[in-house]
């Protein structure tokens, strides 16, 4: 190795990661900066845990340093629709609306990987609402969520589950390694309609299917579909 070969750089601490995940943070006036790092609550959440339930207290406002947190509405039957999911950078508004309207959750948060995440208590939370970098973030996030969340309001109520699937399958390559239950799961449905469906899609040449994976043979066909919509459920 050469003599002038630059050292490899220090690994970014937890503080660092965060700080670059969220670029909002280094606008924060100094004491509010300083009093936002001391309070950092980390925890590292393995997937599949549960980070809050519906009707649970909110305990504060986290943000996502690495991994993903899926939240859903879930039904008491079982079922569940997927509203969001929350990665690097991203803020939640379901923690948000609970902080500011000072109410339960209303909603169920999972992890869907391995996740480190700072999460700010209540009382700190509401003094960095003073700060307007601080505001200006949260509102701007909460606006983009309920976008989305109008987005898959219409989904689910004007667009045919066939069509909500083909799209689903669609943009995750050739292969998906996919159970029934997984699709049904994210369409808000059940495993039965969805495998009635995908067999309907496998007679059309559309896919083939085998175990816990999903082949697609005609994206141009699914893409149509996904527009137009063409199979009962």
């Amino acid at each position: 190795m050469s003599s002038n070969a630059a050292p490899d750089s220090a690994p970014m601490t937890e503080t660092e990661r965060l700080q670059s995940r969220y670029p909002v943070l280094a606008a924060l006036s100094a004491p509010a900066h300083s009093r936002l790092l001391q309070s950092a609550h980390w925890m590292r959440v393995p997937a599949g845990a549960m980070l809050f339930d519906d009707r649970q207290a909110c305990e504060g406002f986290p943000f996502v340093v690495e991994g993903t947190v899926r939240v859903s509405k879930c039904a008491p039957s079982g079922r569940e629709l997927p509203l969001y999911r929350v990665g690097p950078g991203e803020t939640c508004i379901i923690s948000s609306s609970c902080l500011l309207g000072h109410e339960d959750y209303n909603a169920r948060g999972v992890t869907e990987s391995d996740t480190l995440l700072m999460l700010l208590p209540k009382a700190v939370f509401d003094e960095m609402m003073a700060e307007r970098p601080f505001r200006d973030f949260v509102f701007h996030l909460f606006a983009e969520r309920i976008a989305d969340l109008m987005q898959l309001i219409e989904e689910v109520a004007f667009r045919k589950l066939d069509q909500r699937l083909a799209a689903l399958l669609l943009g995750k390559g050739r292969l998906l390694h996919v159970t029934h239950q997984q699709l049904a799961d994210e369409l808000g449905s059940v495993r039965e309609i969805v495998s009635r469906l995908l067999k309907s899609f496998a007679d059309q040449g559309l896919v083939r299917l085998g175990r816990e994976q999903v082949e697609i043979l005609d994206p141009v066909g699914l893409r149509r579909l996904s527009a137009e919509g063409s199979v009962k459920a």
